[in-house]
């Protein structure tokens, strides 16, 4: 399984876009494309698969929570 994130080019245009907002907004850096996009490699590489997980997580706690709640309408 590869477990690489692929981003479309929009939305990864997008996200750079958002990272030099960010750095300019709450640090005062001024942020080039480049730089942008190694900072948006290092997070999708190193640390979107935990993001990722935790949604799984979330998603299988939600269903099981479903899941105990259909089996309430049993019928006996």
């Amino acid at each position: 399984m590869n477990n690489q994130i692929k981003l479309s080019k929009e939305k990864r245009e997008d996200m750079i876009a958002l990272i030099k907002a960010y750095f300019l907004k709450e640090r005062d850096e001024e942020l080039g494309d480049l730089a942008s996009g190694f900072f948006l490699d290092f997070i999708t590489e190193n640390l979107a698969a935990d993001f990722y997980n935790q949604g799984v997580w979330d998603a299988y706690t939600y269903m099981n929570v479903k899941i105990e709640d259909l089996l309430e309408i049993q019928k006996y």
